[in-house]
């Protein structure tokens, strides 16, 4: 009996066609078994009717494009979930992505669930305004550092797209605590909220999120310096079984009463980034060790300038789970915090430690820290005097063979701690 073999357009041997045998779903089927995007982009090179299913079962699109455009898009990928449509300083185009664009969208893509529009510096409240009204379905949003936005677009966004979970607004500098008590009133579900340099939230904006959102897991209020330990402390206790990632860098009035707070509420913390945060108390930090320590992954407290040995003595101990480490500019710290490391049997798990700027640790503690993290992968030691080069290769130790040491700046930093 001789073979058949199936093709794109006939089976061989044969007057039948495939596609007269199986049904749209069927072939809907087929394509969700495709693993890989180039096959899924040659399944569509077979014939119009395998494009056009093709088209439709697309999910995630990234393009620079007009209003003309975006328009044919819409058309042939009517299923798209996710847009990304983000502009950076290497890949701008001018004029950028406009009102006229976003209305396009909101009409065209009523399916869109994750939307990006990361420095698209030209959009306004006009075209927020269109995203609330068109895009009902919209769970991720991203408008960080599109300057021209303010509370009356983000919270027609809020009103409009109830099913929001993630919503970054970085360096959006006009926005307010209003768009804080929108988000309250009507994105119930939302879990991660990023609003670094937004300078114009205070801690009543804060108070009004604790009201009504209370599944939040990642929070970013760096450089957020109207903030205080009033707001954050009711974030925290609100918060409290979600709350995952906490970022307060140079919010300068945030003190023990935040950190406490965490200490309290917030067991599953596995971030937190107090960098600059100059009140915050040694006492405070043993605290949060010893509450959070079987959570805690990543602590970033350079220049807080309280922390002494015995603090860092109880992190290093206390969290046996912790992967990045910044003490930069702790000035106090000397390689004492490092001895009850050294008569501990098991290995500690970091893999990012910053100690640049620490004038007093010497050769001596970064050699007890080596001896137990087989697992460092980055180690910044610049502006410590007596920690060189030469010293190290000198010392009797080893670094893990993927370990990059960092002297002089010359090596990228990690950003898990930024």
């Amino acid at each position: 009996m001789a073979s058949n073999s199936i093709h794109g357009h006939a089976v061989s041997g044969s007057e039948l066609c495939i596609n007269d045998v199986l049904r749209d779903d069927e072939l809907r089927s087929i394509l969700s078994r495709v693993e890989s995007e180039k096959d899924k982009e040659t399944f569509g090179l077979v014939c119009k009717r395998w494009l056009r299913l093709q088209s439709t079962e697309r999910k995630k699109l990234a393009a620079r494009a007009g209003p003309h455009m975006l328009r044919k898009m819409a058309d042939r990928f009517t299923r798209l979930h996710e847009l990304d449509l983000a502009q950076s300083v290497s890949r701008s185009f001018f004029p950028g992505v406009t009102d006229s664009d976003l209305a396009v969208i909101a009409n065209g893509f009523t399916c869109l669930k994750i939307l990006n529009l990361h420095n698209c510096k030209g959009i306004t409240d006009a075209g927020m305004k269109a995203i609330g009204e068109g895009l009902t379905l919209l769970q991720s949003l991203d408008v960080s550092y599109c300057r021209k936005l303010t509370d009356k677009g983000l919270s027609a966004v809020a009103k409009g797209c109830s099913d929001l979970r993630m919503l970054h607004m970085a360096g959006c500098r006009f926005v307010t605590d209003g768009v804080l008590e929108a988000l309250s009133k009507n994105c119930r579900s939302l879990e991660e909220l990023g609003l670094q340099g937004c300078t114009s939230i205070t801690d009543n904006g804060l108070i009004y999120l604790a009201s009504g959102c209370h599944r939040i897991r990642f929070l970013d209020i760096n450089k957020c310096s109207n903030v205080s330990d009033v707001g954050v402390s009711s974030i925290c206790r609100a918060f409290s079984s979600s709350l995952k990632t906490l970022k307060l860098l140079d919010c300068y009035k945030i003190g023990d009463e935040t950190i406490l707070s965490l200490a309290e509420c917030c067991g599953n913390l596995e971030t937190l980034i107090i960098g600059g945060c100059r009140d915050v108390s040694s006492e405070a930090i043993k605290s949060l060790a010893t509450a959070c320590g079987s959570s805690l992954k990543n602590l970033r407290m350079d220049w807080c300038l309280n922390i002494s040995d015995s603090s860092l003595s109880c992190v290093l101990s206390q969290c046996r789970n912790l992967e990045a480490l910044d003490i930069g500019c702790c000035e106090e710290l000397t390689d004492a915090s490092f001895q009850f490391v050294s008569s501990e049997e098991s290995a500690l798990s970091l893999k990012i430690l910053k100690v640049s700027n620490c004038p007093k640790i010497t050769v001596t503690g970064i050699g007890i820290i080596v001896g137990k993290c087989s697992s460092l992968q980055y180690l910044d030691v610049r502006s410590c005097p007596y920690i060189t080069k030469a010293g190290l290769d000198g010392a009797d130790f080893h670094f893990p063979e993927s370990c990059k040491v960092n002297f002089n700046g010359s090596i990228s930093e990690p950003v898990v701690l930024l």
